[in-house]
């Protein structure tokens, strides 16, 4: 499968976009809606922040407890399921009066439903694509993810505005509702991809599986670690240049979604093994440019160039399908999200420590650094060639 058309003419696929399209609009919306909504209540900047990205730390706890059920679940009734919880937890976040501990236990217990949400849909993309269409397919959920997230910014600062926060957030609501109404009316019943009932002890005992491959570990380390560094990076965009963080965040933007396009798209599969360390070491050497102090054109070009190597992402995801056996690929999936998120927190937080002792100049180039030696460590765990659809059976 190398062409969009023909992605799109595959049964289900459009359904599947639909989704993703519609619920990151939906989550980008109630995010934007309660930071406001917090920041108002408490005047604190920390908590207006943790209202909107603390449930990425409750995805971590679901990878240990909940991700069992992305494969023993049916994929249809799992997806409008979710997108019902969604829905309802967003209406609550909307309540007037709602207390401030309130509004975090609420977006805690979504954090773990998002948990199980990645494992689900990534294992059906997985499902519902012939042999090798995986990474074209993921390819352009990730830019539609890219394209709503700005779309759901300007559009929720428009209904923040105009509806206030908490129609905002009832907005929201809607389209999570709207997003499973197209799950179950366009998605096909599928059995679980996996035996058996959900259960924490089942999730660590694939958890336990996934991790004693030596290959899969070295492919979950290279998804997790080196980008997770360069989000680290990003972190302090505002610190390094106060009046331009903006338009440096929109150019790495540019930049990933360029990626997207040339993982996807462009990249023969008898480059990409070599393709993918390439791309990672792009994605950390030029923020080695940065403590120097360039002009800002210079640090914008940087950043462009070296946004383009999470397109790696793609590819390392696409081997770790290869080496995953297909009763486990939607928490192998939901793994990989979680611990990506986690690594993301761990690396943002280390950029602020860095940055607070030396400067932020000198944090990127540290956390740049770092990520260029964790990727050349990586490299003799990730030799074997992979070819895409072939499923390992360790």
């Amino acid at each position: 499968m190398r062409t969009y058309r023909e992605l799109f003419r595959t049964p289900e696929y459009p359904a599947l976009f639909a989704i993703v399209s519609v619920q990151v609009a939906a989550t980008t919306v109630s995010g934007l809606a309660l930071g406001v909504l917090v920041y108002g209540a408490t005047g604190s900047p920390l908590l207006s922040a943790l209202s909107m990205f603390g449930s990425s730390f409750a995805q971590v706890f679901g990878a240990l407890v909940l991700l069992s059920a992305a494969d023993r679940l049916p994929p249809r009734a799992a997806s409008a399921g979710l997108a019902l919880v969604f829905g309802a937890g967003t209406t609550v976040l909307a309540v007037p009066g709602l207390p401030v501990w309130g509004v975090f236990v609420v977006v805690l217990g979504l954090g773990l439903a998002a948990s199980l949400g990645g494992g689900v849909r990534y294992g059906l993309l997985n499902e519902i694509l012939p042999e090798g269409g995986y990474l074209l397919g993921r390819s352009v959920l990730n830019m539609s993810v890219g394209v709503q997230q700005i779309g759901g910014f300007v559009v929720g600062g428009v209904l923040v505005s105009e509806l206030s926060p908490r129609g905002a957030l009832l907005a929201a609501a809607g389209l999570f509702l709207l997003s499973g109404v197209v799950a179950w009316g366009g998605l096909s019943s599928r059995a679980p991809r996996a035996d058996g009932r959900p259960s924490v002890a089942e999730t660590w005992r694939t958890n336990r599986r996934l991790w004693s491959s030596r290959e899969r570990r070295h492919v979950f380390l290279a998804l997790w670690v080196p980008n997770g560094l360069i989000v680290g990076c990003e972190s302090i965009y505002v610190p390094y240049s106060p009046g331009h963080a903006g338009a440096l965040f929109a150019v790495a933007a540019l930049g990933m979604l360029g990626g997207d396009v040339l993982s996807g798209r462009f990249v023969p599969v008898a480059w990409r093994g070599r393709v993918e360390v390439g791309m990672r070491l792009l994605l950390a050497a030029p923020y080695l440019l940065l403590p120097w102090r360039p002009p800002l054109v210079v640090v914008a070009a940087a950043i462009l160039v070296a946004s383009v190597g999470y397109g790696a992402a793609l590819l390392m995801q696409e081997r770790l399908m290869a080496v995953t056996p297909d009763e486990m690929s939607g928490q192998a999936l939901g793994l990989q999200s979680a611990g990506m998120l986690t690594m993301q927190g761990v690396a943002a937080a280390l950029a602020g420590a860095v940055a607070q002792v030396t400067s932020p100049a000198t944090a990127m180039g540290v956390l740049a650094a770092a990520s260029l030696l964790v990727t050349l460590a990586l490299v003799p765990g990730l030799r074997t060639e992979v070819r895409p659809g072939r499923s390992s059976r360790r």
